[in-house]
């Protein structure tokens, strides 16, 4: 019995064996026809980009990868957009059309009556009659005075330091709790001719007050992002004694010009152009930003810049006339946020 059993179960293995392989060519053949005998197609791969909104993806992981590959996909279309472009205007030459300009806030400003003419007459005698004119005649040389607010802390004792490298001839100096209307008769008898205090709040600088002296004006700035020379990543050693060059940018207006002035009348008249150190105030929608670099030339195109430190960057609160009189000051000019700052495109500076 035992072996007929094992002949039996022999027979049918065969027999399943069998019956698979002939059940291969008939799902190869409905492969190959891409439909089964009741007309049902195969599902067929995912194509992309989907024809439905990535967001209706339930499946965080799935919605995010589907994302992802489209972010891929129009990073690659306008990648061999813009090298077709650049193929075409290499082949046209110099009949190639010009570039076109894009939007932006800085050159969609609204027009400012107040925007200075260099061929204006009235700017002129305004310029050489005005509170700096004696420094631009070169009939004074800069002496600058810096000082903190009471009880400074020490990075702004270090920011005071730091910019006494910068700005030649100056002096830095401690408050000991002096107002500032007994500091400035005290400057005016000592020669100086500026006088920077930088004000601070939780241990960070948040103001700078410049006052030019004998008679003024006096500007109020609120200060932001300040960097030392040890927090600014790739720095170039510590700046060297040489009177640096100085270049302003986007003093446009009125105000602007007198702002630029003042920052001018910090540094000497003749830039020693063998050290190569550059202080720039840059003038970006009212803000101003200030970098303190070394330049080289690598070659007759090719200028290499180094930041030395430190930066930070200055927004105008008030300008008076005069010294610093916070009661009975007369003010040119004022920042009301609610009433000034009502358009993007409206600028001051």
């Amino acid at each position: 019995m035992a072996k007929a059993r094992e002949k039996s179960g022999g027979s049918s293995k065969k027999g399943l064996k069998r019956k698979a392989a002939s059940e291969e060519p008939q799902e190869a053949a409905v492969a190959e026809d891409g439909a089964t005998e009741s007309g049902v197609q195969p599902p067929k791969a995912a194509s992309f980009p989907p024809g439905f909104s990535i967001s209706e993806i339930k499946n965080k992981q799935r919605r995010h990868l589907m994302f992802t590959r489209w972010k891929q996909q129009q990073r690659k279309e306008k990648l061999a957009a813009k090298k077709k472009l650049k193929k075409e205007r290499e082949a046209l030459g110099d009949k190639a059309p010009p570039k076109p300009v894009p939007k932006t806030i800085d050159n969609q400003r609204v027009y400012d009556e107040t925007v200075v003419d260099p061929n204006d007459e009235e700017v002129a005698y305004d310029e050489a009659t005005d509170e700096f004119a004696s420094y631009f005649n070169r009939e004074t040389s800069p002496k600058i005075l810096i000082t903190t607010s009471d009880r400074p802390h020490g990075r702004t004792v270090r920011l005071c330091n730091q910019l006494s490298t910068v700005i030649p001839n100056s002096h830095v100096y401690y408050r000991r709790g002096l107002a500032l209307k007994k500091i400035i008769p005290q400057c005016i008898s000592r020669d100086f001719t500026d006088l920077i205090v930088i004000n601070e709040d939780r241990k960070t600088p948040n103001g700078l007050i410049l006052s030019h002296l004998p008679n003024g004006p006096t500007a109020h700035f609120k200060m932001s992002s300040v960097r030392l020379r040890k927090e600014i990543k790739r720095r170039g050693k510590d700046p060297t004694e040489h009177i640096p060059e100085i270049i302003l940018n986007n003093f446009t207006t009125r105000l602007g010009h007198s702002v630029g002035r003042m920052f001018a009348s910090l540094f000497p008249h003749n830039p020693q152009f063998i050290g190569r150190q550059v202080a720039t105030f840059h003038n970006q929608r009212d803000y101003i930003f200030f970098r303190f670099h070394r330049y080289i030339f690598r070659s007759e195109k090719k200028v290499g810049i180094q930041e030395l430190g430190p930066r930070f960057t200055l927004k105008l609160r008030s300008l008076q006339k005069g010294t610093f009189d916070s009661k009975y000051g007369e003010y040119e000019w004022v920042h009301k946020p609610r009433e000034m700052d009502t358009s993007r495109r409206k600028f001051h500076l």
